[in-house]
């Protein structure tokens, strides 16, 4: 993206401003005197914030929320506005009348192209590559590399110079800074001095050393840095820095002592942002070394200062005493400071913070931290509220982290309170969410390995290019002579890969050809099998029907004989059109087996009384079912079970619906049961299996095998005496 930066410096009074070029403060002995300032964006006349406002050799300080400024300066010094949203304005100035400084941004995908006033009037390609850098440092590691590699390459000449390489590792090093690369950024930090010796630099480079968690080298680095000149505000980087890095290493003594200085010093130069910060950590150093009431002091004057700079910094002081007094259990002032905490960022709403979803200042956090806070006091009830706001924002936000957190701790006090019905139900969903937790963690670990791959790759690129420059004119006569054999051989490999992936594609075709034909060859043989069977239930059953026939013939009951062929007939009309089909509509399935079950009833009366029940809520002409896949289970139930139970039995079929995919059909008998069946079998009904039980469980197999477990079957007792026998069978839609 490009941006165009225009500005221009106007005074209150009607007088404009000439720029022009005047002694600097080294060689002025004006006196000092509190200059004061606007910065303003010229599209809104809004104000500006956070715009680093500093004098060349002195003082720093940055832009309040209304964009004003005040600095300590002298007529003649240079005063030098910076921020990321905008380029570098350099003012000399002429008298001590308040300033504005107006900006204006237009943001494109391209470099920005400054027209601001500059010390070299005549920029050329390689600044305007760099200055493209550092504007995609914070959005972009990938783009704001390759600005770097456009500008090394632009640079004309045999190789580029020191200054030019000193700048490109540098902004090299701030890449690798801001995207926690600290080990590349030390590396590159040190090739930049090498080229250049400058004190920015080398503060630079003693910082990564402390956040690569190299501290000995960080202490040596920044201790170095007291022996050389230094501005007030350098000097107040090179003693803060020095205190956190002491901190680091619990050292609390050396850590405060030079905090303390930099605090000293951020006081004396006015730096009111810094003086937040340095009251702020020292109560941080205080309070780690257990010095609670030294530790509260600072932080109350950090409190107190963080109000008059902006709603954020005061949003992030509040967090960091809020810890402090979880630390020291102090909930109540926890608790407060937190509420006050969670105003002010509903208040922020629409505005972007500079953190992000993982900072402690995001409302999902801070309510789960005051829900922390109300359970360190036992107050069970008072915490669920904000867990649950808590769990809201996360899941608004896709903050799983949090949301595991505050539902896990929802779960625990639930349970705690009694309430297992909802601890259980956080519990599932906790679980849920550590799952999907897991799969994002994974994502992004693959995600930060591509992303450090790229910015190696890039990188690399620029290293290659320093070097390349000081090849001899040989070295390019040489890789000239060698191209044609490379594209030849470049050529030879593609043939050659395309070959092989030409082939590696028919072998893939022909394998899933293959394998589409054993699965249809599966499917025929599976059908055939069904018919097969089929086949062999209409002749069993007919012969079964046929000995009731013979039965009532045999007792001379002409009259029930012709009732009885009348509503087989009927059956078996029923039975013979669906004999062809896999599946009927479960309305007739039905039909088929309560004409069935009458025609046993009709002969067995004095042995058994039967209900069929379907439940109103199925919808039968939706779900199928196999044909004849019931009567061999009546059949068993009637022949081998109630038939020979002297007092007269019963028969329930019962059909209900599950869910809207699944039914169930019950057939329960309360005959002699299995064992006692078993045992009243004659030798030769012992020699030969079951026709009608064989065949069932064989479809049953098939189909399950063709259609995805569509069908399943459960036989059980009903009593624990073993009397009585009850089949489930569960039928699903699909």
């Amino acid at each position: 993206m490009r941006a165009i930066f225009l500005f221009f410096i106007t005074l209150c009074l009607p007088v404009g401003v000439v720029f022009s070029q005047i002694p600097t403060r080294s060689g002025t002995t004006e006196r000092p005197f509190l200059l004061k300032g606007k910065v303003i964006d010229e599209n809104t006349n809004g104000p500006v914030d956070k715009v680093n406002i500093e004098i060349t050799g002195g003082a720093y300080t940055t832009t309040s929320g209304l964009g004003l400024f005040e600095i300590k300066a002298r007529i003649g010094d240079e005063l030098i506005v910076k921020s990321e949203a905008f380029e570098t304005v350099y003012y000399y100035i002429k008298d001590e009348q308040f300033i504005t400084i107006k900006v204006e941004k237009e943001t494109r995908e391209q470099a920005p192209v400054a027209t601001s006033y500059k010390r070299n009037a005549n920029k050329d390609l390689f600044n305007v590559y760099i200055d493209s850098s550092r504007a995609f440092l914070k959005r972009d590691a990938g783009k704001s590399i390759e600005y770097v590699t456009k500008a090394l390459e632009s640079v004309g000449g045999p190789k580029a110079t020191d200054t030019q390489n000193a700048i490109v590792f540098e902004t090299l090093g701030d890449i690798n800074m801001y995207w926690e690369q600290y080990d590349l950024a030390i590396d590159n930090y040190k090739r930049s001095i090498s080229s250049r010796l400058k004190t920015a630099t080398r503060i630079k480079l003693a910082s990564a050393y402390r956040k690569n968690k190299s501290y000995q080298e960080s202490i040596s680095a920044y201790t170095s840095l007291l022996n050389v000149t230094l501005t007030d505000y350098q000097k107040i980087l090179v003693y803060e820095g020095l205190g956190d890095t002491h901190k680091a290493i619990n050292d609390t003594e050396k850590s405060v002592t030079n905090y303390e200085k930099a605090l000293f010093l951020s006081k004396a130069g006015s730096v009111a942002p810094k003086i937040t910060d340095l009251n702020s950590k020292i109560g941080a150093v205080y309070a780690q070394s257990g010095a609670k009431a030294k530790a509260e002091v600072y932080f109350d004057n950090s409190l107190g200062l963080s109000k008059k700079e902006n709603k954020q910094r005061a949003v992030e002081e509040k967090n960091t005493v809020a810890d402090f007094y979880n630390q020291n259990r102090d909930f109540d002032k926890e608790i407060e400071l937190r509420s006050e905490a969670l105003e002010e960022l509903k208040s922020m709403e629409g505005k972007k913070l500079k953190e992000d979803v993982n900072s402690a200042l995001t409302p999902q956090r801070q309510n789960y931290k005051i829900a922390d806070a109300f359970l360190g006091k036992m107050e069970y009830k008072e915490a669920i509220p904000y867990l649950e706001k808590s769990i809201s924002e996360a899941d608004a936000n896709e903050d799983l982290v949090v949301e595991k957190d505050a539902r896990r701790k929802l779960s625990e006090v639930y349970k705690d309170i009694g309430e297992f019905d909802k601890a259980a139900e956080s519990y599932e969903r906790y679980v849920e969410v550590v799952d999907e937790l897991y799969i994002k963690k994974d994502q992004e670990i693959s995600q930060a390995t591509r992303f450090s791959k790229e910015i190696a790759l890039r990188q690399n690129r620029i290293t290659s290019l320093e070097n390349e420059r000081k090849l001899n004119e040989s070295r390019y006569q040489l890789a000239f002579e060698n191209q044609e054999l490379i594209e030849k051989n470049n050529l030879v490999q593609k043939w050659v890969i395309g070959s092989l992936i030409l082939i590696a594609l028919l072998l893939l075709y022909t394998a899933y050809n293959q394998y589409k034909s054993v699965k249809r060859q599966k499917y025929a043989n599976n059908l055939l099998a069904l018919k097969g069977l089929r086949t062999q239930m209409n002749p069993h059953f007919i012969f079964n029907a046929l000995n009731s026939v013979n039965s009532f013939i045999a007792t001379n009951d002409e009259r029930a004989a012709n009732k009885y062929l009348s509503e087989f007939s009927q059956l078996m009309r029923s039975v013979l059109e669906n004999s062809e089909e896999d599946f009927i509509p479960l309305s007739k399935e039905i039909e088929l087996l309560e004409l069935y079950v009458k025609l046993e009833h009709f002969r067995f009366q004095d042995k058994f009384d039967y209900s069929i029940t379907v439940s109103e809520a199925i919808k039968v002409n939706e779900f199928v079912i196999p044909p004849m896949l019931l009567q061999p289970y009546v059949e068993n139930a009637v022949w081998h079970g109630l038939r020979y139970k002297e007092e007269k039995g019963f028969l329930e079929i019962d059909f209900q619906q599950i869910d809207s995919e699944t039914i169930q059909i019950t057939i329960t008998d309360n005959g002699i049961g299995r064992k006692q069946s078993k045992a009243l079998k004659t030798e030769n009904q012992k020699k030969q299996k079951s026709k009608g039980m064989g065949n069932i469980q064989k479809r049953i197999a098939i189909l399950n095998d063709m259609y995805k477990d569509k069908v399943d079957v459960t036989i059980t007792d009903v009593s624990e005496d073993t009397a009585g026998t009850r089949v489930q069978l569960t039928l699903k839609k699909d």
